[in-house]
Parts: structure tokens; sequence; C-alpha cells
């Protein structure tokens, strides 16, 4: 079975687990460059993306999406805390890259299924810290060959995304083809 983990956004990743092969290719989210206004901004390239999951997803494979959410504006809670934000701007790009993920599935027929990220991450990195080192970590602790994969700080989407795979092949329930019917006695009214 093959499990592919997409962290989406544009600074995301994708992660290719095959279970059969026991092969990890780790993918950045393809962008190109758009310019808006006085700046050069990197955008989801759907076609590539599109090309990309229909290649990876040849043959009996299960997508796993983060469900991700944007960060609305918030004042810290605490004194002294930093707010984390997330522009209107921002936001917008953000879920319509989670969208595009979705209907790229959905457009191909491939299997998918969502996770929010509390979800993946209490079963992945029980007993870990949630920051974003703590995913390059834990996946080199559990797949060591991965680690020149990881070696960058900005490498934690890649680490992210074969986590989400991983939780996938720990979760995921495989019903038969032909369902089970069980023989039962007329109801009698």
């Amino acid at each position: 079975m093959r499990y592919i983990g997409i962290d989406p956004g544009t600074s995301g990743a994708i992660a290719f687990l095959d279970t059969e092969t026991k092969e990890i290719k780790f993918f950045d989210t393809p962008t190109v460059e758009v310019r808006s206004g006085k700046k050069i901004k990197n955008q989801m390239d759907p076609v590539a993306c599109s090309l990309l999951l229909s290649e990876l997803a040849r043959m009996n494979a299960l997508i796993t999406i983060e469900k991700v959410a944007p960060m609305p504006s918030f004042k810290g809670k605490k004194e002294g805390e930093e707010p984390a934000t997330m522009g209107v701007t921002s936001a917008f790009s953000f879920g319509m890259g989670f969208g595009m993920w979705i209907g790229i599935c959905a457009a191909l027929a491939i299997p998918y299924q969502l996770v929010h990220p509390v979800t993946w991450k209490k079963l992945m990195m029980a007993d870990m810290g949630k920051e974003k080192d703590a995913s390059r970590i834990k996946v080199m602790q559990l797949y060591p060959q991965t680690a020149k994969d990881l070696a960058r700080k900005r490498d934690h989407g890649r680490a992210d995304a074969l986590l989400i795979a991983e939780w996938a092949r720990r979760t995921y329930v495989e019903y038969p083809t032909t369902p089970q019917v069980e023989e039962r006695e007329p109801m009698l009214f």
C-alpha cells in the first residue's frame, strides 16, 4: 500500500511512503513565482500539483491531507507573549491551497482523507514538543535514512507530511472488497 501525506500550503510538502518497497520520497509543494505589484510571491502551481499526485497515486494509494485552518489575528494570552497572526491575504491563500489539494484528489478520483493536526500529532508526537523542529526530530528517529532530506530548518513541512503518511499507515483499516453478509432468519411480524 502507498500512503501519501500532504502538508498543504506553499511552504508545505508531500511525502510518499510505500510499505511494500520501503521507499520514502519527499516533494516540496510545486510553486510558481508571481509578481504582485513590486513583490514576487510564490503561489501553488495546480497543474504541477495535479501531475505529481497522479504519478504518485498510480497504484493503490491513500492520500491524507492535513485539515488546516487559518490562524486569525489575536493577542497573546500571557503578558509578553507575541501575538499569533495570519493576514487576510495569507489566510485566503492558505485556504485556497488546502482546497486545491482536495479538488485535485476529487478530480483524479484518488481516495483521500483529512486529519486535524491535533489528531495526528497526538499519536505521532506523544511526549514531544509540538514546535516545527520536533517533527523533524521525530521523523529522523523513526526513519534515520531521511536525515539528509530534512537537514534544513525549513524542511519541517516534509517532516510533517511524512508523519501524516505514517499516521495514515498506522490507523488505516482496509475493508474487504466483498461485504460479509450474515445469513439470518426473516423477521415475522
